[in-house]
């Protein structure tokens, strides 16, 4: 995926990666967007979507976390190694630390949203949001974030928060959390408030690394 065009989860994981394993990163998102240009075929689908579908489906009481995540690594032994973490530490969030407890708890509204940075011609994309409508009928918006590491820090947190906040105007900002889903921990303006300054850090750090990513595609032209 292009860093101009880029989902939230993914901007975080490389903006906060150590410089290295930046560049890294970076130099891999080009060779790929070169080879999709080039007409060659995606290398597989979302390895972390199938997980996410399960995660909902125990929330909403139509499976089984530890047996769909059985059966997801049986059909793919990829997933073995990963999935499981994934499955422990959304686990440990959902029944350990979630403070929400009015069941039932049905599906909320579909949540889906792109943020535009005009002066960057850059767009952040929000998606795979677990939208739960208690029994209460709380509103509660969920944003995954899958990555092993880094594990998501105070800072990474409040700058997705806020712009969480921006692209999802119609839910209440107390109610929007980002889960570190390995780690089942999440990130909320209660316990993490915004300082008034991640708008302008969000900004400086994308733009630098928009500025990394161009000047390795021309090296790599």
């Amino acid at each position: 995926m292009a860093l101009d065009r880029i989902h939230l989860r993914k901007l975080l994981l490389i903006l906060f990666l150590p410089a290295n394993k930046r560049r890294s990163a970076i130099r891999r998102d080009v060779r790929e967007e070169n080879a999709r240009a080039a007409g060659a075929r995606s290398s597989g689908g979302d390895f972390y979507g199938d997980f996410w579908a399960d995660a909902k489906s125990h929330v909403f009481g139509l499976g089984d976390l530890h047996t769909l995540v059985d059966a997801r690594i049986a059909a793919n032994a990829r997933r073995r190694n990963l999935y499981p973490r994934l499955r422990d530490g959304f686990l440990l969030w959902w029944n350990e630390r979630r403070r929400w407890t009015n069941e039932p708890f049905h599906p909320g509204p579909h949540l889906k949203a792109q943020f535009t940075f005009p002066e960057f011609e850059a767009t952040v994309k929000v998606d795979r949001v677990l939208s739960v409508r208690d029994g209460l009928g709380v509103e509660h918006a969920i944003y995954p974030y899958f990555a092993p590491e880094p594990i998501l820090s105070a800072e990474a947190g409040r700058l997705g928060l806020w712009l969480l906040i921006q692209a999802l105007p119609i839910v209440p900002a107390d109610e929007i959390r980002i889960l570190d889903v390995i780690q089942g921990q999440t990130f909320s303006i209660d316990r993490y408030p915004l300082h008034g300054d991640e708008e302008v850090i969000f900004r400086r750090l994308y733009e630098q690394l928009l500025r990394e990513w161009e000047a390795l595609r021309e090296a790599d032209d």
